[in-house]
C-alpha cells in the first residue's frame, strides 16, 4: 500500500477531478489536508459530548451516503477518516481531561515523525462523557467499514494507484 503523499500541494489541489493521486495512507493520515472533503466535513465534526458526538456522526455519515450515491470513493475515505478521528480524539479525552497523553515536549525520530521515545506516559482520568462520544463514532465508524461497495471501491483503489 502507498503511504499518504504528504508532498502534494494541497491547498491548491481538488482531489474529487484528481482521485487518482489520493492515497488512503493509515488511519487519519491527510484528514485535514484533503480538499473539497476536508471543507465539506469539518464543519460538522464534532465530539465534546455524546449529543454532539451522535449529531456529528449523523452528519457525517450522511455524506458518507451522498459520497457513495455519486461513486466518489476518495470523499467516502474522508467520511470515514473524520469518523475515526472523532473515535481517537474523544477516546484521548476520555483518558486525558487535557488531551495530552504524554509528559513533556514531542521528541522526533529519525524521519522527523513525533512519537512517544522516551517519554512517560500520563496518569489516565477517566471522563463517562467523552467515553460515550467515541462509543457513538466508532459505532458509526464500524458501520463504514463494513460497507460492502466502501470495501470494493478501497481495494479496487488500492490496486490501480499503488
Amino acid at each position: 500500500m502507498a503511504g499518504f503523499d504528504y508532498a502534494l500541494d494541497y491547498k491548491s489541489l481538488n482531489l474529487r477531478k484528481h482521485p487518482e493521486l489520493y492515497r488512503t495512507g493509515r488511519g487519519e493520515q491527510g484528514v485535514l489536508l484533503v480538499e473539497p472533503y476536508k471543507s465539506e466535513l469539518l464543519p460538522y465534526w464534532k465530539f465534546k459530548t455524546p449529543a454532539l458526538a451522535n449529531a456529528s456522526s449523523k452528519k457525517i455519515y450522511t455524506l458518507f451516503r451522498q459520497y457513495k450515491k455519486q461513486n466518489d470513493f476518495v470523499g467516502m475515505d474522508m467520511a470515514r477518516k473524520f469518523l475515526q478521528m472523532g473515535y481517537t480524539r474523544s477516546r484521548r479525552y476520555a483518558n486525558h481531561k487535557s488531551g495530552k497523553k504524554y509528559d513533556g515536549a514531542v521528541p522526533l525520530d529519525k524521519k522527523g515523525i513525533s512519537g512517544a521515545h522516551g517519554r512517560k506516559q500520563l496518569p489516565r482520568q477517566p471522563d463517562q462523557e467523552k467515553a460515550q462520544a467515541a462509543e457513538i463514532f466508532y459505532k458509526v465508524m464500524q458501520k463504514v467499514k463494513a460497507d460492502k461497495y466502501y470495501s470494493q471501491l478501497l481495494e479496487e483503489h488500492k490496486e490501480k494507484y499503488r
